[in-house]
């Protein structure tokens, strides 16, 4: 490996990520809504991209690459099943939430859900509960980035300080559009390495160890890697698919960028070319998973299966040296597209739900309150990333799951928004309820076995969607007989 060639890739990223956050200056940010939501006027193109690259974060070429590789092809299932679910639920909702947000200029989810069931009250909880499931997860995208630099011998400070000043200067300079514009060069660059990194394992890397396309598919076949292989019990299975399922109405990042289209023609072309994205991105980067599982089955690769955040990071050392800064660009790419969406949303809920809750009137021209939030969140996430916290990346794992009970009240108030309104006490109880129940058992068992620990055959995730879900339908009913609104 040759470092100055990985250290040159790296500055490049940088500086023409942030040519194009300053050219993206020049649209003119004069309110927080074309700070955060472009003043819903981002082209077709622009909102499939940043909604990709904000979507598939490094989990991809480094988690799924893994899972592949460590359990065979039912990783491609699971991810398969958020993509699938992610489509069906943007077809069916986006059209009327992208209708409704520039009606009454909605900036953030948690406004939303607080105007659909009128109580600003409940947009505050709503803001807190993304803080304390998002922040966790920004930080670790923060600490992976971070790792990628030390395991390059650029120091594990290096690496926080460059992911720091990437997200604070992208995301400053112009908002929305300086991410939505990076996340487009990005995104890119994340299909293409991919791409070009599976071109080359199965025209150089597996023949030159006598594997062909022929047998490759017989060499997983014959070893187990095409079935469902022991890992993925259909409990295992719920716990990781049932979050992600819900992902496109949990996550704030991505709810928000149904705002952004700028007609009905640009969001159809967002979730066209996302699901195009998509597809083409998890096919590659498993099958990158299991050609190196191939290649462990043919001695040619070590065996890394209690080890499989590796496998990447091992396959791009036996690259070509462009190849492999080029890749491992690509994952830091992936890291700061997530993590600089995640706080540009946080910094939206915060100034617009948290902030403005306690003011009568919002000023969505009070640019300054955005910029100083930002900068907080920057530092807190830089601060507790700084300390390698093992903790708060494990809980990262379970930001989802916390995130989950807002799947019942989301959908419930999109499919019945005359009938929900002023009806915020169930929608609290919900959200409450879920959230506790997913941050307890994080507490009392450590979050990576509560994700997967079953309790009466049942993953955490499922009580926690159920318990949600039926507080949702019973409480509604109640207030609608009982309750004077």
């Amino acid at each position: 490996m040759s470092i100055e060639v990985y250290i040159v890739m790296v500055v490049f990223y940088f500086l023409v990520g942030t040519i194009i956050a300053l050219i993206s200056r020049r649209i003119g940010v004069k309110s927080s809504i074309d700070y955060y939501v472009a003043g819903y006027k981002l082209s077709g193109l622009l909102a499939a991209m940043t909604y990709a690259a904000t979507t598939y974060s490094a989990f991809m070429m480094i988690g799924l690459v893994g899972f592949s590789y460590a359990t065979g092809v039912g990783a491609f299932g699971f991810e398969l099943m958020y993509l699938l679910a992610t489509i069906f639920l943007l077809t069916i909702f986006a059209p009327r939430v992208w209708v409704w947000a520039r009606k009454n200029k909605w900036v953030t989810p948690s406004q939303m859900l607080g105007e659909l069931y009128g109580s600003r009250f409940l947009a505050l909880v709503v803001a807190v509960v993304y803080l304390l499931a998002l922040i966790p997860y920004a930080t670790a995208q923060l600490v992976g980035l971070a790792n990628l630099f030390e395991g390059l011998g650029l120091g594990y400070s290096m690496g926080l300080l460059f992911g720091i000043a990437t997200v604070f200067l992208w995301t400053y300079l112009a908002g929305i559009w300086s991410v939505a514009t990076t996340d487009l060069y990005q995104g890119l660059w994340m299909i293409i390495s991919s791409l070009l990194f599976f071109s080359w394992i199965l025209l150089f890397l597996l023949p030159s160890n006598g594997v062909d396309i022929g047998e490759f598919a017989r060499i997983l076949g014959d070893n187990g890697y095409l079935g469902i292989t022991g890992f993925w019990k259909l409990p295992v299975f719920i716990a990781f698919t049932l979050p992600w399922i819900f992902f496109a109405v949990t996550n704030p990042q991505v709810v928000q960028r149904i705002y952004m289209p700028k007609n009905k023609k640009s969001l159809k072309t967002m979730i066209l070319y996302f699901s195009l994205f998509g597809l083409v991105y998890t096919v590659v980067v498993t099958l990158i998973g299991l050609s190196a599982r191939v290649l462990t089955i043919v001695g040619a690769f070590p065996e890394l299966a209690k080890q499989r955040d590796l496998v990447t990071p091992t396959l791009i050392s036996l690259s070509p040296v462009l190849l492999g800064s080029i890749v491992f660009v690509s994952i830091i790419a992936a890291a700061v597209s997530t993590l600089d969406s995640i706080i540009l949303t946080l910094s939206s809920t915060t100034s617009n739900d948290v902030y403005g809750y306690w003011r009568k009137n919002r000023s969505s021209k009070n640019m300054y309150i955005n910029y100083i939030v930002i900068v907080i969140l920057v530092i807190v996430t830089g601060s507790i990333a700084a300390f390698k916290p093992g903790f708060v990346v494990e809980l990262s794992v379970l930001s989802s799951v916390m995130l989950l009970p807002l799947a019942p009240i989301t959908i419930t108030a999109w499919v019945y928004k005359e009938r929900v309104h002023g009806k915020y006490r169930t929608p609290l109880v919900a959200l409450l309820s879920g959230f506790l129940i997913s941050f307890y058992t994080a507490i009392v068992l450590g979050p990576k076995k509560a994700f997967i620990t079953t309790f009466y055959g049942a993953p955490v995730s499922f009580w926690v969607l159920a318990v949600s879900t039926v507080i949702t339908v019973l409480g509604l009913e109640i207030e609608e007989k009982f309750v004077k609104v």
